[in-house]
């Protein structure tokens, strides 16, 4: 517990000290809390976070707001880190972990949470049943609305700007997540596993957004 209590000091102290505002909570309960007083621009999510299991406290931020949430955990293991990624977060460090490279992340994700919500006046792209406005940072299905996280809306912008064409892992990690990304092509599949679960009638056979094999990806109409 006092480990755990002294990476948050540490961690705050950090972020206050590069310009942002940064405020913790000692377990899942208060954590929870906390995120509904304050609204957060972004969540950085411990595992090990006692009271909630972290894996549920990270769905349940995702069920009610689309902030970018970076999780901490000291398992290295694949499957731990998909998890995370499947409960919702958009990306992931491994303990031990160097500040110099969570600040790194934090302030890739926020650019890009901001980019995407407030490009003022742009375009509508469509592609078959996908309707995207990016001004109104909204997307439509079929016509039907669809709630898409920050990493998601950069990820089908990113699709839609080259439909019929291939996107490969490395152009869509470098446009998406920052050319100072730090981890592993795996955040890339369950982020377009996610947006398949979106926009597919059948995600487990998907029409639009088609895998190239060894290669990235396809959003065809």
């Amino acid at each position: 517990m006092e480990e755990e209590e002294a990476l948050r000091r540490a961690l705050c102290d950090q972020l206050e000290r590069e310009g942002f505002d940064a405020l913790a909570a000692g377990d899942g309960v208060g954590a929870l809390q906390l995120f509904r007083q304050r609204s957060p621009v972004l969540v950085i999510l411990d595992l090990q976070l006692p009271g909630i299991n972290g894996l549920d406290l990270c769905h349940a931020i995702r069920q009610e707001s689309a902030v970018p949430i970076v999780i901490l955990t000291a398992r290295d293991a694949e499957a731990d880190k998909v998890a995370g990624l499947e409960a919702g977060a958009d990306d992931y460090v491994t303990k031990p972990f160097s500040m110099r490279e969570l600040v790194t992340r934090v302030r890739a994700h926020l650019r890009r949470a901001g980019v995407s919500a407030g490009a003022p006046g742009g375009p509508i792209l469509v592609a078959g049943p996908i309707h995207m406005d990016m001004q109104r940072h909204e997307v439509h299905v079929r016509g039907r609305p669809i709630e898409l996280t920050p990493k998601e809306f950069a990820l089908l912008e990113a699709f839609l700007l080259r439909q019929g064409k291939l996107a490969t892992r490395e152009v869509l990690i470098s446009e998406v997540w920052g050319s100072e990304y730090f981890g592993d092509t795996r955040t890339l599949d369950v982020h377009v596993r996610r947006l398949r679960s979106k926009i597919e009638e059948d995600p487990q056979r998907p029409r639009h957004l088609k895998t190239v094999r060894g290669l990235g990806y396809k959003l065809q109409v």
